[in-house]
């Protein structure tokens, strides 16, 4: 049976832990496609695409016949192999992020339990799939599209549902969203490890196994520690207050914050009630009044105790400026992203020296995949930071509760929340995207070793980027339509980044492999990025006009001024 919320919270911690650790292994392991493809290339995925490329060279009997075919533990590769395998990571990390729209309505209104279990079952079953193509890749090849869907929505759905689990931490909800967000981001070095545990001798099909395994006890974790309700935010519950009142006649679950919102409007009607009985007859015992006579209706409670922010419909918050500008950058970042990672052989293999059908030159990118799979670990570390900017001295601004009380003479007013949680986020997505433009002008300059740096930027970025818009919504919109914004946007830049595999066959096609003007476009192209914290920045200055507007008012009306 599922938890309730209150044995959710209690367990908060160990929900944390255990969440980090299973989307390092089980989240967005897709952007470790370097090893994997390497992988793959050793199993003989697609490898008859090269026998009849070869067959078709030699009866043509052209200058391309006399082209070199390497070989891999046994199975040919080409360029055309290349190309099948993109288009499946292009599917895959394609619904590792479209998917999420329908599964943020669904985990908004039902929870994250169900769509976890869904996710860990679906990974489980991607190991197999894949697993299956290896032993007979000839005739199997074509699973591996089936296989990495079904990983890409696993894993989102491990890292999607995890995002909601921060509500249990208070101030401290963009520092958790980020350590989730990082630990999203460093599952690309999940696959370079798997890499390193089958160079060592073990079979790729065993890994698979096991591995799938592993997933089963992900599975096993969220049916006995994931409540069946979804994390309402901070705001909204306060999970150390567990009173029932069920003899009331309350038919919905109530708690925290909104229960002494609500039984104060409850104890006032029955103050008023009971008074004016007094003076006819002597008052029966409380508890066996009938329940709808003494309190007020479901509906009139949740009516009174809306706050001014969950009265925001979703349309309204689709069509604001805020989110369109975050589409924006979500999209040019994205694209900017994906293509590294997708086309991060052939770029290395462009910036090789020598003969670039050597195998000494294999084994320079193989070097290089590793450590850039290795890298992905800085996610772990460095989405945090922004995670800390995001709630930068949240703890000393003025809360909604605070705006009633009266402040004793000279006292200084403390800044309010809301507008500090929008001038933290203008320093962060500044941050990111100065770091974005940075990597840009890395990727341009052809300089293998400088590649290193392109990798700790990417990873830096990548970890930064969602965890600023994750930061950013959290803390503009409410808690209700977190998952749906996020789902919004995720589907969106996923759209958007399809672009990466034309650009990638204009890279491999017309211009031979050299990925400059490619590069220089989406260097162009990301400075949109900018727009945003310009606008975040235009923003905050207004409220805070506003916000000196009323205290002018207010110490008019006070007859202090």
């Amino acid at each position: 049976m599922a938890p309730t919320l209150a044995t959710a919270f209690a367990r908060r911690w160990w929900m944390a832990v255990t969440a980090v650790i299973e989307n390092l292994l089980f989240s967005a392991v897709l952007l470790g496609w370097g090893s994997l493809l390497i992988m793959l290339k050793s199993e003989g995925f697609y490898s008859y695409l090269c026998k009849e490329q070869e067959n078709r060279s030699s009866f043509a009997n052209t200058s391309t016949s006399a082209e070199e075919y390497l070989e891999m533990n046994g199975w040919s590769i080409c360029k055309d192999q290349d190309e099948m395998l993109n288009l499946a990571f292009t599917v895959g990390s394609f619904l590792l992020s479209a998917i999420t729209l329908p599964m943020g309505i669904v985990m908004d209104k039902y929870g994250p339990r169900k769509l976890r279990l869904l996710g860990s079952a679906c990974f489980a079953f991607s190991c197999l799939l894949i697993a299956y193509g290896a032993s007979d890749p000839n005739n199997l090849s074509m699973l591996i599209f089936f296989a990495l869907a079904m990983n890409g929505f696993g894993g989102m759905c491990m890292t999607f549902t995890s995002l909601t689990l921060p509500n249990m931490f208070g101030d401290l909800r963009s520092t958790f969203i980020a350590l989730m967000i990082g630990s999203y981001a460093s599952s690309a070095v999940t696959f370079p490890g798997i890499k390193v545990i089958y160079d060592l001798g073990a079979t790729f099909v065993s890994i698979l196994m096991v591995w799938a395994g592993c997933a089963c006890l992900v599975f096993l974790n969220c049916f006995i520690n994931w409540p069946l309700e979804p994390f309402p935010g901070p705001e909204d519950m306060d999970y150390t207050v567990k009173i029932k009142f069920s003899w009331l006649g309350f038919d919905h679950k109530i708690t925290g914050k909104q229960f002494y919102r609500q039984v104060t409007t409850v104890g006032r009607r029955l103050s008023v009630g009971n008074s004016m009985k007094q003076q006819h007859h002597q008052p029966k015992d409380l508890a066996t009044q009938e329940a709808n006579k003494l309190c007020l209706s479901t509906v009139d409670l949740e009516v009174k105790c809306k706050s001014e922010l969950e009265t925001q419909t979703f349309m309204k918050s689709i069509f604001s400026p805020i989110f369109l500008l975050s589409l924006i950058t979500m999209c040019v970042t994205q694209l900017r992203l994906i293509f590294y990672m997708g086309a991060m052989n052939t770029i290395l293999d462009s910036l090789t020296e020598g003969n670039l059908k050597t195998v000494e030159k294999m084994e320079v990118v193989s070097v290089y995949t590793s450590i850039f799979g290795v890298l992905q670990l800085l996610c772990l570390v460095t989405s945090p930071v922004i995670g800390y900017v995001m709630d930068w001295k949240l703890k000393d601004c003025e809360d909604e509760s605070d705006k009633c009380a009266k402040r004793e003479p000279g006292e200084p007013r403390r800044p309010e929340k809301q507008i500090q949680k929008i001038v933290n986020a203008t320093r962060a997505f500044i941050f990111t995207n100065l770091l974005l433009v940075v990597f840009g002008f890395t990727c341009i300059i052809p300089n293998l070793p400088l590649q290193i740096l392109s990798f700790v930027l990417h990873t830096i970025v990548r970890g930064f980027i969602h965890s600023a818009v994750g930061g950013l919504y959290a803390a503009v919109y409410p808690s209700s339509q977190f998952g749906s914004l996020t789902g919004m946007q995720s589907l969106i830049s996923a759209l958007f980044a399809l672009l990466q595999q034309p650009l990638f066959m204009a890279m491999v096609g017309p211009l031979e492999g050299d990925p400059l003007w490619v590069n220089v476009g989406l260097l162009v192209v990301s400075m949109l990025g900018f727009c945003l914290p310009l606008y975040l920045l235009c923003h905050s200055r207004h409220l805070q006009r506003l916000r000196d507007t009323r205290a002018v008012t207010t110490l008019v009306l006070e007859g202090i001024i």
